[in-house]
C-alpha cells in the first residue's frame, strides 16, 4: 500500500492540485464571492439569525423533519474533524507556517462556494421516508438533466467520504490513543468500529441527534484550551502572524525538515489541507444542507457557509496557533495528530497528550458519522434497494479497521486524491448551475428588504424547471 501511495498516488495527486489550484478552486471562489455581491461578507451576521431558527411543519408521515440547526451540525461533523487538528500539523510539517494563509485564503472565497452547493442543494431536494435528502448528485441529474455525472460523483463521493476520509479519521484516533495511553492502533480501531455500527444502522435521525450533542461540545472544550494559551501568550501573537505572512509569499528561508520548501508547495499545502477540513465547494456539505425544512433554499446557503468560517477561521486557525508557538513543526519527528499532542503538552504538560486524544476521539467520531451519510445519500441515488445500503454500512466498518493499522502518509495521499476528483466534478456542476443560486439569493434579499421572512416557491425564480419539495406560489 506504501508503494502504490508513493510512486502513484503521490504523482496523481501534483497534477491534481495543480489543476484545481490555477483553474477551479480559487478563481470559482472569487467568481462566485463577486456574482452574490460578497454574500458572506455581506451577510455575516445574518446567518446568526438563520441558524437558531426552528422548523414547524412536518412531513407527511407526521414526523418532524430535520431543522436547519441539526443540518449544520450533520455538516460540521463531517467539516470539524481531523482536518482542523491532524490536517493542520500536516500542513505545517509539509509548508509551514504559510500554507495557513492560503487555507484562511480559500476559506474566505470558498464560502461563497459553500454558500452556491448547499443552496442549489436544498433547491432541489428530493422527500424520503424520513424527510429530505439532496446534495449534487440530486443536482446534477434534475436541473443538468446528466444522471450519468450525478452517479459519477456519488461513486466518488462515497469512496472519498465513506471510506477513505473515514480511514483518515480513524487513523487519527488510533495514533492518537496511541501516544496518550499506549493502546495498540488495532484495538482503538475495533471499538471505535462498534460505536459507529450503532449509531449508523440507526439512521439519519440518530446521526443528527448525536451530532448536534457532540459538534457544540467538543468545539466548546477546544477553543476553551486555545484562548487560554492565547491570552498567556499574547505578546507571542505579532509573531506567530509575523511567521504565516511571511512564509505563504517565500520570504522565510526554512530550516530542518522545511528546507528547501517552494511557494507552490505551501500554496498547494494549505489549499489541499484547507479544503480537507471545511469542504467548501468539494460537494459534501451539500448532502447535509438538503435534509433540513426551511423556508427558503438561501438560508441553509447562508448557514453552510458560515460553517466554513466556522472551521476554518476559528478552529483550524486554533490548531495552528498552538503548532507554530511551540515550534516543533520542522524538527520534532512526529507527524499528524501526535504534532499537535506534543506541542500543546509543551505547553501544559503531559495532560495535553490525554486532552487532544479526548478531543480528537469526538472531533474524528463526529465525522465519520457525517461522512458516513453523506454516503447514504447518494447510495440512495443510484440504488434503493436496501442491501447496497446493508453492503455500504459493512464496508464503512471494515473502512475504519483498515485507517486504524495504516501509515499517516498512506491514508492522507489517498484522501487528497479522492478529494481533489470529487471536488472537480462538483465545481463543474455548480459553476453551470449557479445562476440559479444568484436569482436565488435576489428573491431572498427582495424579501428581506420588504421586512418579510423569505419564503420561496417552485415558480419564485426562472429556469429551475419541475422540483419536488417546493409548492407552487
Amino acid at each position: 500500500m506504501e508503494f502504490i501511495s508513493t510512486y502513484i498516488i503521490n504523482p496523481l495527486n501534483t497534477v491534481l492540485w495543480s489543476y484545481l489550484l490555477v483553474f477551479t478552486l480559487i478563481p470559482l471562489g472569487i467568481y462566485f464571492t463577486v456574482r452574490t455581491k460578497f454574500v458572506q461578507f455581506r451577510l455575516f451576521f445574518h446567518m446568526f439569525k438563520v441558524i437558531t431558527e426552528g422548523t414547524k411543519k412536518k412531513i407527511k408521515n407526521g414526523k418532524k423533519s430535520i431543522s436547519p440547526f441539526q443540518a449544520f451540525c450533520i455538516g460540521c461533523a463531517s467539516r470539524v474533524g481531523t482536518g482542523n487538528i491532524a490536517g493542520i500539523a500536516i500542513a505545517l510539517t509539509i509548508g509551514g507556517p504559510g500554507a495557513i494563509f492560503w487555507m484562511w485564503l480559500l476559506a474566505l472565497f470558498g464560502a461563497a462556494s459553500a454558500f452556491v452547493e448547499s443552496t442549489l442543494a436544498q433547491i432541489y431536494k428530493v422527500k424520503d421516508g424520513s424527510g429530505y435528502r439532496g446534495g449534487p448528485a440530486y443536482y446534477m441529474e434534475q436541473a443538468l438533466k446528466k444522471r450519468w455525472m450525478g452517479v459519477l460523483f456519488s461513486i466518488l463521493l462515497i469512496t472519498c467520504f465513506g471510506f477513505v476520509f473515514n480511514s483518515v479519521q480513524a487513523n487519527t484516533i488510533a495514533n492518537s490513543f496511541q501516544k496518550a495511553f499506549g493502546i495498540e492502533t488495532w484495538m482503538t480501531g475495533a471499538v471505535i468500529a462498534a460505536a459507529t455500527a450503532i449509531i449508523i444502522f440507526g439512521g439519519v435521525k440518530r446521526i443528527a441527534r448525536v451530532t448536534e450533542f457532540l459538534v457544540p461540545f467538543m468545539a466548546v472544550a477546544y477553543l476553551c484550551v486555545v484562548a487560554y494559551l492565547f491570552v498567556t501568550n499574547i505578546y507571542m501573537v505579532p509573531h506567530v502572524f509575523a511567521l504565516i505572512f511571511k512564509g505563504a509569499f517565500g520570504l522565510t528561508q526554512f530550516t530542518g525538515g522545511l528546507a528547501g520548501v517552494t511557494v507552490r508547495v505551501v500554496l498547494q499545502t494549505g489549499v489541499a489541507r484547507g479544503l480537507f477540513s471545511n469542504e467548501a465547494g468539494m460537494g459534501s456539505a451539500p448532502n447535509a444542507a438538503a435534509t433540513a425544512e426551511t423556508s427558503h433554499p438561501v438560508k441553509q446557503g447562508l448557514i453552510q457557509a458560515m460553517g466554513v468560517f466556522f472551521d476554518t477561521l476559528v478552529i483550524c486557525s486554533a490548531t495552528a496557533f498552538i503548532v507554530i508557538l511551540a515550534g516543533k513543526y520542522s524538527s520534532s519527528g512526529y507527524e499528524g495528530v501526535q504534532l499537535t499532542q506534543e506541542s500543546l503538552s509543551y505547553f501544559v504538560g503531559n495532560w495535553g497528550n490525554i486532552f487532544i486524544a479526548i478531543c480528537i476521539l469526538m472531533f474524528a467520531y463526529s465525522s465519520i458519522l457525517g461522512n458516513y451519510y453523506y454516503g447514504e445519500t447518494n447510495i440512495e441515488f443510484m440504488c434503493t434497494k436496501k442491501r447496497w445500503l446493508f453492503i455500504y454500512r459493512i464496508a464503512v466498518i471494515a473502512m475504519v479497521l483498515f485507517g486504524c493499522i495504516q501509515k499517516v502518509s498512506v491514508v492522507w495521499n489517498m484522501a487528497d486524491v479522492t478529494m481533489g476528483l470529487m471536488a472537480t466534478v462538483n465545481l463543474i456542476a455548480i459553476f453551470l448551475l449557479g445562476k440559479f443560486a444568484f436569482r436565488a439569493l435576489n428573491h431572498y434579499t427582495a424579501q428581506r428588504k420588504q421586512g418579510k421572512d423569505p419564503i420561496f416557491y417552485k415558480d419564485s425564480i426562472e429556469g429551475v424547471g419541475e422540483i419536488e419539495c417546493w409548492e407552487k406560489e
